[in-house]
């Protein structure tokens, strides 16, 4: 049988590890997380062109049309744009933001969905969403401590802080918009995170058996 000395190679990987928390939580500190509209509020307008859409003409013509902010980006093929309005514009606005495409394009400019998102909504979905990964960790910690031990408990919260913030400063760093599909993602990432710890656990309980067998 094959033996992979894991455990001599641990120093490097704690200094790995702590090099990479200290990264993510510098971005995070001073970059933070791109809000997707769930959190931040605003109007989304998704819109198909009917040949190949110019992202670049696209913006001029909303910079020129009063739209400060606009952010502009394709969306599955060349011809789907997303734009994405910040707080301070309504689903009229979204309404009217079609009119000023169509007229700056000599081609069809096709509504797909306008999505209007209230700051007041946001706000809430940003509290419940820091509640539930703060609860999880909580529970976890509950569990494992009634399971193993309170020592496996800590390690096992320390483990899936420290996935969670790595997560975290990647969408940080990475400036990827950050809304409640990856916030069920990052809870998906705590139950696997979860499950690995408790595998790990449960072993290290049998060695610890055996160990007291032998003495």
């Amino acid at each position: 049988m094959k033996v992979i000395n894991f455990m001599g190679q641990r120093k490097l990987a704690i200094v790995f590890s702590i090099v990479l928390m200290a990264i993510a939580i510098g971005s995070l500190a001073t970059r933070q997380l791109n809000w997707g509209l769930d959190f931040t509020g605003g109007t989304l307008v998704e819109v198909h062109y009917s040949e190949t859409a110019d992202l670049n003409e696209i913006r001029s013509t909303l910079d020129s049309s009063g739209y400060a902010g606009a952010i502009v980006v394709s969306f599955g093929t060349d011809r789907d744009v997303l734009i994405r309005l910040p707080q301070g514009y309504s689903d009229r606005d979204g309404a009217e933001l079609l009119t000023r495409l169509q007229e700056a394009y000599t081609g069809d400019v096709e509504l797909r969905r306008i999505e209007f998102v209230g700051p007041q909504v946001g706000d809430e979905l940003r509290e419940q969403g820091g509640l539930a990964m703060l609860l999880a960790l909580g529970l976890v910690m509950l569990y494992i401590a009634f399971r193993f031990q309170f020592k496996f408990a800590v390690g096992a919260v320390v483990a899936l802080v420290h996935d969670v913030v790595l997560t975290l400063g990647f969408f940080s760093i990475t400036g990827m918009e950050f809304d409640l599909t990856v916030l069920a993602a990052l809870l998906a990432v705590i139950g696997y995170s979860l499950n690995d710890t408790i595998v790990v656990s449960d072993r290290i309980r049998e060695n610890f058996r055996k160990i007291r067998r032998a003495e």
